[in-house]
């Protein structure tokens, strides 16, 4: 079942403005994520850990939401790509991904709501056979955190992404539901 998340992560990163993005040093958060998707024969858990050394400036911003309204999703991956390097995601024992795009919005109560977009990995068997999920090439992540740096998240981790006629920003979720990200703890 083909699930569309609503455009809550992409929305921020719309509104998000560079004076929120303010910080010192890398920030570093851990999670427990709950995967209860369709994409796996069954549900899976495990620790994540996401580090941001910079956030995403205003330009890359806009830059990438131009590509993405005027070229569509492919350009779009492409343009993503040939961002530097971020930060990264890694799982106890497997390698670290790549982030590309992370952007960092303050809440009123004096929390954070983060968001991160980046392309997501695709193995040898999954390029050479193109199944479905192929064309769902991104990751976004949204992380909600409370200002002592704790709270809760969630993952779509096959996604399509795509500018409707009106101009907002749509995710589609490959899963039939975007992994759970709980226990979310900032530990820097």
């Amino acid at each position: 079942m083909v699930r569309t998340l609503a455009a809550v992560g992409l929305a921020a990163i719309v509104s998000v403005g560079l004076a929120a993005q303010n910080g010192s040093g890398p920030e570093k958060y851990t999670a427990f994520a709950i995967d209860a998707s369709n994409v796996t024969s069954r549900a899976r858990t495990a620790v994540v850990d996401l580090t941001i050394n910079r956030w995403s400036s205003d330009a890359d911003r806009d830059r990438l939401l131009a590509v993405l309204r005027d070229k569509g999703q492919d350009a779009l991956l492409s343009e993503l790509q040939k961002l530097p390097r971020i930060g990264y995601m890694s799982t106890p024992g497997s390698l670290s991904y790549d982030l590309r795009f992370a952007r960092k919005l303050a809440l009123p109560d004096g929390g954070s709501r983060i968001v991160i977009a980046t392309d997501r990995y695709v193995g040898s068997w999954e390029a050479a056979n193109r199944p479905r999920t192929i064309d769902y090439p991104f990751t976004v992540i949204e992380l909600e955190v409370d200002k002592a740096g704790t709270g809760v998240g969630k993952a779509s981790l096959y996604t399509k992404i795509s500018a409707t006629g009106g101009g907002d920003i749509e995710l589609e979720n490959f899963a039939n539901q975007p992994v759970m990200l709980t226990e979310v703890k900032r530990i820097n």
